[in-house]
């Protein structure tokens, strides 16, 4: 399918041929017919991708700030890849589409049916593209006498609408709009709709008479008029009610004519994107209310209401951006008088395309414009095709591999690692977004692209899978890997429960060839190496000290969501685990682990004691609570008169009973060593360098030490 694609680099646009998206669960796969440009927001977009580093910096302090953290904890070579990782990301463009549906995803039968009409929002879903998946809380059925073009303004809508929701208009209420773009012509027919008597202000002269004609009160040409007289007057010297800016500037003058503008104690609602520097004096006095809209309403910016469909209790929340999106498009019904009336916000109807010519007059502002529709009706799709992907005349001694997920992590750290090994041949790519696949597709050099993940075990080419998913779904398609007789490398956790470990294990076991490694890379670091064989020749126990100084991950990352991530436990304490695990040498026998408390505790800062059958100790702490310039892992172990030390796999230290070591080096986790032994046993069909039952141990132990956590106890193995 034809995708509108802009690079985060250079900031240069195309549409582009990438795979076409395939349904999931609680989502619907739409064909798009018609999608707004929305022509202020879409516009700060492209220009942004278009500033040079400095000018992205500059612009983006606090994105800065993160990167600058993110250096001082892991290195700047790290942190370097991890940028240019992010920056040579596709961005789709588009949130505001309209279109039909054709399939419907699990959990949502019913609810939507094959051949229905909605509108979808959203930024990287309701996109510029010939189909979109979009998930429930993202859609709504558009109703008779709505056209499709109408509803591409559904997104739009609803954050105009919401807008005028937070401005509380009552019956006769007096209430200004600052900025006459799309945005503020649709708010200002909200505000009319709801009975307020409505001044548009402005300084472009023809948008002012659109807004005239579309049932504003007054208008005031900002460039030729004294607002505050005319308010005055029109007020009887109250001044306005509230006040809508809804202008793009970085200016902030839109906030000295609200002051000027305002009654006591007036709600001053911000929804376009300006200088925010308010006279203090004059908004003091008058005791104005600033409210910044949260764009489409409750619900946005909600992991769980957008992502997984989370429903908000009405009798709380009545209006949220599901419904303010049903209810704006509603409301352009031709059935209704009076109504929302879009039709003559439609500058330009273009076919997708011409969608490179449409974005050039936009950002050059060649010609006058307000909504630009891109029509769809041209474009021939057939959502059930397969695509046709290149084979291989030979696999012999080559590890043919089909890598699931390429997020930042697989972009910027194992898919260079592997695309430099001889003996791989990177076949297929398959991600959720048919833009990213075909984007990596063309980064590493892989022969195809898709957004269907089956498609990798179905191929007979292809002898082996990485996963590099979001955690829930490791296990699943670990076992329908190995049932499909493929061997796998699993990125951490294999698992986030029994239920799902023994699914892997049963697969493992009907496996005559296949088998499976986990990304637990620690254990092939050079220095965890050489660390383990100067302790080798030691009889006795080992006692082991782990520090992990992880950094703090906000709550709403999906890391943390239970369902999704698992938690930092499960999704990355796996790591520390088994790396006592590989140290220790022989089997964990029992967890017991503890948690700081704290209102608001996200189960970050944990305490976990392991006991091996040979009697050694282990004792990880695991904190978000550190400063990160001391660095982040600090592992020690003693035994038999002989200490080691690794810090953060920069610094090997071995003393007492035989020879010290001593050594520096650069930071080698063992990314390169774990790829390279799991690649090499799949091209020689060799035995895998690493005990498989070691890595269900170190899952099983991890998923033990939450069941410690919850049980207050400790938990045998």
């Amino acid at each position: 399918m034809k995708q509108v694609i802009q690079s985060r680099r250079t900031g240069k646009l195309a549409l582009k041929n990438v795979p076409e998206p395939k349904v999931k669960a609680g989502h619907v796969l739409v064909k798009t017919t018609a999608s707004l440009i929305s022509a202020g927001t879409e516009r700060m977009v492209v220009e942004f991708a278009k500033k040079s580093l400095a000018g992205k910096a500059k612009a983006r302090p606090d994105l800065v700030q993160k990167v600058l953290k993110k250096a001082k904890r892991d290195g700047l070579k790290s942190t370097f890849q991890t940028v240019m990782t992010r920056l040579d990301e596709p961005l789709p463009l588009g949130y505001s589409a309209a279109g039909e549906v054709i399939a419907v995803g699990r959990g949502l039968e019913g609810a939507f049916a094959v051949a229905e009409r909605v509108a979808m929002a959203g930024a990287g879903l309701a996109n510029h593209a010939e189909l979109n998946v979009v998930p429930r809380n993202l859609v709504a059925k558009i109703p008779k006498g709505v056209s499709d073009e109408e509803a591409a303004f559904g997104t739009l809508g609803a954050i105009a609408l919401h807008a005028v929701r937070n401005a509380e208009p009552r019956l006769g209420a007096v209430v200004a709009v600052l900025g006459m773009g799309l945005v503020g012509q649709l708010a200002a027919q909200f505000l009319k709709l709801s009975g307020a008597r409505v001044i548009a202000l402005d300084y472009d002269p023809s948008r002012l008479k659109l807004a005239k004609g579309l049932g504003a009160e007054t208008t005031v040409d900002l460039g030729k008029s004294d607002a505050g007289h005319i308010v005055s007057n029109i007020t009887g010297g109250r001044g306005c009610d509230a006040i809508l800016i809804a202008a793009a500037t970085t200016s902030n003058e839109p906030f000295i004519t609200a002051a000027e503008m305002a009654r006591d104690r007036a709600r001053v609602v911000m929804v376009g994107l300006t200088g925010t520097e308010f006279p203090y004096g004059e908004f003091m006095k008058k005791e104005l209310n600033i409210i910044i809209s949260r764009s489409y309403g409750p619900g946005r910016y909600d992991p769980d209401f957008e992502g997984r469909n989370v429903k908000y209790p009405e009798g709380w929340v009545r209006w949220t951006e599901t419904e303010n999106l049903a209810e704006s498009v509603r409301l352009m019904s031709s059935a209704l008088s009076p109504r929302l009336n879009v039709e003559p916000l439609i500058s330009h109807r273009m076919d997708f395309g011409d969608t490179e010519r449409a974005y050039k007059m936009i950002t050059s502002g060649s010609e006058p414009h307000m909504g630009v529709i891109l029509n769809y009706s041209d474009v021939k799709s057939d959502a059930n095709s397969k695509p046709n992907f290149a084979s291989l005349k030979s696999t012999d001694n080559k590890c043919v591999i089909g890598v699931i997920g390429a997020g930042s992590f697989a972009k910027s750290v194992l898919l260079p690692e592997l695309k430099r090994l001889p003996n791989v041949v990177l076949h297929t790519l398959a991600t959720q977004r048919g833009a990213t696949a075909d984007h990596s597709k063309n980064t590493f050099g892989f022969l195809n692209a898709t957004a269907d993940s089956d498609s990798l075990f179905e191929d007979i080419d292809i002898n082996a899978v990485l996963i590099a998913t979001r955690h829930d779904s490791h296990a699943a398609l670990t076992a329908q890997a190995l049932k499909a007789g493929k061997s796998v490398l699993v990125e951490k956790p294999l698992a986030l429960n029994l239920e799902s470990l023994n699914q892997v294990i049963d697969a493992r076991n009907g496996s005559d060839e296949a088998f499976f490694q986990v990304g637990f890379n620690r254990r092939f670091a050079p220095m965890a190496i050489k660390l383990k064989q100067n302790f080798a020749d030691l009889v006795g126990p080992k006692i082991m000290n782990f520090r992990i100084n992880a950094g703090a991950i906000p709550g709403d990352h999906w890391v943390q969501s239970s369902d999704e991530g698992g938690g930092r436990v499960l999704g990355e304490m796996c790591h520390f685990i088994d790396f006592a695990r590989f140290l220790g040498g022989s089997s964990i026998t029992s967890v017991h682990a503890q948690a700081a408390g704290g209102e608001g505790s996200l189960c970050d800062d944990v305490c976990v004691s392991l006991q091996f059958s040979d009697g050694s100790l282990a004792t990880l702490l695991y904190t978000a609570q550190g400063d990160m310039g001391a660095g982040k892992e600090r592992y020690e172990i003693f035994s038999g008169g002989r200490n080691g030390l690794i810090k953060d796999f920069k610094r090997l230290e071995i003393s007492g009973a035989g020879q010290s070591v001593s050594e520096k080096s650069t930071m080698d986790k063992g990314f390169r060593a774990s790829l390279t032994g799991f690649t090499n046993s799949v091209a020689n069909n060799a035995e895998l360098g690493i005990d498989e039952f070691e890595l269900i141990e170190s899952s099983t132990a991890t998923i033990a030490a939450l069941e410690s956590l919850r049980q207050g106890k400790s938990i045998s193995i």
